[in-house]
């Protein structure tokens, strides 16, 4: 099955679902090229990026499993590769 190369965006506003977050991140470990993780103190949030190599039905899945989880917001960009 053909792959593409993504970035999930994820915003997340409510510190208390970071472990959620992180149990879905090691779900789909085996799809992620790497990760960045930047905490916003102004702003009370933490900004997250996640760049993966999957099927479009995998990075789906896992983007519509972290914007599900509540105070988080999650938005994926595809490559045309």
């Amino acid at each position: 099955m053909e792959t593409r190369v993504a970035i999930i965006g994820i915003i997340v506003e409510n510190n208390a679902v970071i472990c959620d977050i992180q149990n879905l991140l090691s779900e789909y470990s085996d799809f992620i090229i790497g990760r960045m993780g930047i905490p916003y103190k102004q702003k009370d949030v933490r900004i997250i990026s996640v760049v993966l190599d999957a099927t479009v039905d995998t990075i789906n899945a896992l983007t519509g499993k972290i914007g599900s989880i509540q105070g988080v917001n999650a938005k994926t960009v595809y490559s045309n590769v």
